[in-house]
């Protein structure tokens, strides 16, 4: 398979509209590259990782191997794309703000950051490299900085991208990624933590049972409850009715 070339050399002769949905090529400057199969490390990575990133609160459209048309003969599919993945057939015009790649066994380095540097150049905003061979790192690219290495014990932040920092880990192992996603859908329903909910479940249940008494009391002491009465008792919160109902048995009268 060719590879891609130099920019001082001719672009090659193929098109983005002369691959289709399902090919195992992108295409750079005209050149095809095989998009060979993912390994088990880089296939469970990508599964744990997009199930954290698609999950951020922030996050409105994220993809697996999503291709990017940055021009008409540059065809990009990061392994997993945060941003600017509609929900529509054909190549996606522009590139993500977030690109991640898993790099395994058998990484081509000359291409990847060939890769890179389309997205990048393209306007992605970051591109995280997750290292799946030697020690555990990340390396985050962005235009115009020197990369970064990422380790264990720290966390990735895409200000504008992401609202959560991501614990390297997060990438790497399926338990963390799991705490993660759920810390991501509790806050995408409002929840800072599964104590809050615990909580508040407890709260609704402490009501509930406030307002069954309050009923119970009116029936026992032949107060109509109804009408404004009733919807004032469904407006209560928990110490306004444990108030009420102090003194309708204090008072054995509604008021």
């Amino acid at each position: 398979m060719e590879k891609p070339r130099g920019k001082g050399v001719p672009e090659g002769p193929f098109r983005v509209d002369q691959v289709r949905e399902g090919d195992r090529y992108e295409l750079s400057r005209g050149h095809p590259i095989w998009c060979a199969p993912t390994g088990g490390s880089g296939a469970r990575g990508n599964g744990v990782g997009f199930k954290v990133l698609d999950t951020d609160p922030d996050v409105e459209s994220a993809g697996i191997d999503a291709g990017f048309a940055i021009d008409d003969k540059t065809l990009r599919a990061p392994d997993i794309a945060l941003g600017n993945v509609p929900d529509a057939p054909g190549w996606i015009l522009g590139v993500p703000p977030l690109a991640v790649e898993y790099a395994g066994t058998g990484q081509d380095e000359s291409e990847l950051q060939a890769k890179i540097g389309a997205l990048i150049g393209a306007g992605t905003r970051f591109v995280w490299v997750v290292r799946l061979v030697g020690p555990r790192r990340v390396e985050v690219h962005e235009r115009d900085r020197p990369v970064r290495i990422v380790g264990p014990g720290e966390s990735l932040v895409a200000p504008g991208v992401l609202r959560n920092p991501v614990p390297i880990e997060a990438l790497f192992e399926r338990a963390v990624a799991h705490r993660m996603t759920l810390r991501n859908l509790l806050q995408r329903e409002g929840y800072e933590s599964l104590d809050e909910v615990r909580e508040e479940g407890l709260a609704r249940g402490e009501r509930a049972g406030l307002v069954e008494a309050v009923e119970t009391a009116c029936a026992l002491l032949d107060i109509p409850l109804a009408g404004e009465r009733r919807e004032e008792v469904l407006r209560l919160d928990a110490t306004g009715l444990r108030a009420l109902l102090a003194r309708l048995r204090a008072e054995r009268r509604w008021g």
